[in-house]
């Protein structure tokens, strides 16, 4: 586990709309990254609008995401969910199928799907990633949000027709 969190990023005044789909399973946890992800984002981008989707649990939460996806008017998606590790593979299993949705939906659709589907051995761990701010993985995903949606804009800014080449993603 990484012992800190990145920098927080320049502020911005852009109007990003993100969603967020977030597992109604485990709520404490969960809603502790939902409301440190909503913080961190509008600390850095004012301006950004937050839809929140909520699923029954992570093993939903790609279909979720592929419906915003589907709909538009989203510029990234975050999710969030939380599998505690038991005595089965179930909870591995369920990380990895969400996992391999999540890629195949970012890529599908261009936008940055944000996995903060954490797999955890126990409620320690739980807090830590989840609850506390320290090492909070919603105030992470913020941060990476920005990151994502400003490299993107750059690509494609920079692949547009005005330099003479052809933006295949437009």
């Amino acid at each position: 586990m990484s012992s800190h969190l990145p920098p927080r990023p320049v502020s911005c005044a852009t109007p990003w709309r993100v969603a967020v789909v977030a597992s109604l399973y485990n709520p404490a946890l969960v809603d502790g990254l939902v409301t440190h992800f909503q913080e961190e984002l509008l600390a850095i981008c004012p301006a950004a609008q937050v839809t929140v989707y909520r699923v029954p649990g992570s093993f939903e939460v790609p279909l979720g995401v592929e419906l915003a996806a589907t709909k538009g008017g989203v510029d990234a998606i975050a999710t969030f969910g939380v599998l505690l590790q038991g005595a089965t593979a179930h909870a591995a299993l369920v990380a990895q199928t969400v996992t391999d949705a999540l890629m195949q939906i970012s890529l599908r659709h261009h936008i940055p799907v944000l996995h903060e589907i954490l797999l955890v051995e126990n409620e320690a761990q739980a807090a830590a990633r989840c609850v506390e701010p320290d090492l909070n993985r919603g105030t992470e995903a913020a941060r990476a949000a920005v990151r994502m949606l400003r490299a993107i804009h750059t690509i494609r800014e920079q692949a547009s027709p005005k330099t003479g080449t052809v933006n295949h993603h437009e």
